[in-house]
């Protein structure tokens, strides 16, 4: 091993024949265009991505993705839970594996594997705040991404991205984003974002007849108030452990 790859490697590390593991997590939410306004309403809202700007080399001042070693004693998605904690004091209530990225020029200061999972939240208001190596953290709209980021977190992103947009397609992710009841209209606002602003919108007779037939929400007896109309009918969604968007086996 080289001088290099010592100082790469630390006590507690996950490392093996000079090979470094790593996680690094994509965690997406939809966020208010004006977050001083709280509306009944997403569609003022936006699909944004966190990331921190490094504090130190390699790529000091650039922006990545939250992630970091894993420790040989924790699972991977403990170790994701913990790099998410300790980088922006963001907790996520879902975390989902997505890729093993493992280029071997990834990184300048030695092999390193790194197991990338994606995570939504909900447009809380809760605040993300600097942690450990990290200069500051931050949301970005989606379509509005720093021309460069550290390592290959750009790639990674655009991947979960793509995953992200393709999956809702034929899995219930959206009502991730979305509090216990909710409208037909919150569902396909949702929907929309998440495909993207150039992306065709559905017609929302349509969606509603696509929606209704899957068997993923039912009505409840309430309606939400507060509006100016007819206040519209709430839904729950109908989940269970078999769903395809459910995360694989424990790693």
């Amino acid at each position: 091993m080289t001088q290099d790859a010592d100082k790469f490697t630390s006590k507690g590390s996950n490392t093996q024949n000079g090979i470094s593991l790593t996680v690094d997590v994509v965690i997406f939410s939809l966020r208010p265009l004006n977050e001083q306004v709280e509306l009944q309403s997403y569609a003022d809202d936006e699909l944004q991505v966190l990331l921190v700007r490094r504090a130190r080399p390699p790529f000091e001042n650039f922006w990545a993705l939250p992630g970091g070693r894993a420790h040989a004693t924790e699972s991977l998605e403990d170790s994701a839970h913990r790099q998410l904690l300790e980088k922006t004091s963001l907790k996520a209530s879902y975390l989902e594996q997505l890729y093993t990225f493992g280029k071997k020029e990834r990184d300048p200061r030695g092999r390193t594997v790194s197991v990338a999972y994606y995570a939504l939240v909900r447009t809380d208001q809760e605040k993300v705040e600097a942690g450990r190596d990290t200069a500051e953290a931050r949301w970005f709209p989606v379509d509005e991404l720093p021309a460069e980021m550290a390592f290959d977190h750009k790639e990674i992103l655009s991947y979960a991205l793509w995953r992200l947009r393709n999956k809702i397609k034929y899995a219930n992710i959206a009502f991730q984003f979305l509090p216990p009841t909710f409208t037909l209209t919150q569902l396909r606002e949702v929907y929309d974002l998440i495909q993207g602003r150039h992306a065709k919108k559905e017609d929302p007779a349509n969606f509603k007849r696509k929606v209704e037939a899957s068997g993923a929400i039912i009505e409840t007896n309430e309606r939400l108030e507060g509006g100016r109309h007819r206040p519209p009918r709430l839904y729950r969604a109908v989940l269970n452990e078999q769903e395809p968007y459910q995360r694989g086996p424990e790693s």
